[in-house]
């Protein structure tokens, strides 16, 4: 296992870590998926608030099973409207983790230009924070979002925070900017679930697997990250501890890209041009915002997945989280646009985008689905 600084942390943390969303079975499995971990050379684990029981049963862990010097242990609490509410979440996740001091703090949710505000105010629920920094209580804080590229960006300048939980995949390279963004204030990067919000690429479509060949989707991905130097870590999310096999040999491979492996992305790229055409969607952004708040270049990127590669059930499940996820997925389904045109005339590929967003609504609509969990 390959370990590298978490920006101006100063830790060294394994370019793998383990995140406990999912493993929550029973707390059996849950043990035995952080020993699997653990035994690969993960020394970071992350939990939440908001991953049901994940909090205690880590704690319980902490205290019976045998772990490294340098583990570190990062949770996530929602911002808060105030500095009470805070507090009062910080003493909870603190007694529940078994814990007197907490490494590493994420912000769990910096998604609107709300959350920003209330992360901004000297007065608000930071302040708690920064009091249980000088208590010795917490050590480092960052954030997590699954919000717009403008809120991310005004959470970096706000010089608050050491390092950021952020989507950025092969299939979702919206934020690259933020990358640059984030090294230049020496912030710790983590990678935010590229196995599951990355592609569902633990049970990719045989085309995508045909194309990524001789290497499986999963590691195709894990090494195009890897390979990139500003990022310190990568979320593995596993349910099981079988999960964490496919990762086994993944950990110190974190070299440039071989030729092997930039030939399989460059067949990615001419799949997408060749089976997309003309209504490929680039992914500019320039058709925002919508009269109707449809979040069209993600309706579209869903799409650019499904017919390029297969991605059907990948694109089904982000799909259908549109109007039941709130601030954590915006945008309303492709279905209520009401062909007003505003759009059409920004869009610099001159695509037909009512007929697109009708085309995956059709596609990809589906019963509801909501988040795995709360906050």
């Amino acid at each position: 296992m390959d370990y590298r600084r978490f920006g101006r942390t100063n830790l060294q943390l394994s370019v793998l870590s383990l995140g406990t969303m999912r493993a929550l079975e029973s707390e059996a499995i849950f043990c035995d998926t952080l020993s699997a971990g653990l035994a690969l050379g993960i020394n970071h684990i992350e939990t939440a608030q908001g991953y049901g029981t994940s909090e205690r049963w880590l704690g319980q862990f902490l205290k019976t099973a045998t772990v490294p010097n340098n583990l570190v242990i990062t949770t996530k609490i929602p911002p808060q409207p105030d500095a009470a509410a805070m507090a009062q979440r910080l003493e909870e996740s603190l007694e529940r983790l078994g814990l007197t001091r907490l490494h590493c703090l994420a912000i769990h949710g910096v998604n609107t230009s709300e959350h920003l505000a209330w992360v901004s105010d000297p007065k608000g629920c930071m302040a708690a924070v920064r009091r249980f920094q000088a208590e010795g209580k917490i050590g480092h804080v960052g954030f997590s979002t699954h919000g717009s590229r403008e809120v991310i960006e005004g959470a970096i300048a706000s010089d608050q925070f050491d390092f950021v939980n952020l989507h950025y995949y092969y299939f979702f390279q919206r934020h690259a900017p933020v990358l640059d963004l984030a090294l230049e204030r020496d912030m710790g990067i983590f990678i935010i679930s590229p196995g599951d919000k990355g592609g569902m690429l633990y049970s990719p479509p045989p085309r995508l697997k045909d194309l990524c060949a001789p290497f499986t989707p999963l590691e195709l991905t894990y090494r195009w990250l890897l390979a990139d130097p500003r990022i310190t870590t990568l979320s593995t999310g596993p349910a099981i501890p079988q999960e964490l096999d496919p990762l086994a040999t993944l950990g110190d491979r974190t070299q440039p890209l071989t030729a092997a492996e930039l030939a399989a992305l460059e067949r990615l790229s001419a799949q997408e041009m060749t089976a997309l055409g003309s209504d490929r969607c680039a992914q500019c952004y320039a058709c925002l915002p919508c009269p109707e708040a449809i979040h069209i270049p993600e309706v579209l990127r869903l799409r650019n997945l499904t017919v390029a590669y297969d991605m059907q059930p990948f694109g089904e499940y982000r799909y259908r989280m549109f109007e039941n996820a709130g601030h954590w997925f915006p945008g309303r389904k492709a279905n209520r646009c009401t062909d007003c045109g505003d759009c059409l005339p920004r869009c610099p590929e001159k695509l037909d985008i009512p007929a697109l967003l009708r085309d995956t609504h059709d596609r990809l609509q589906g019963p509801a689905r909501r988040r795995l969990w709360g906050d």
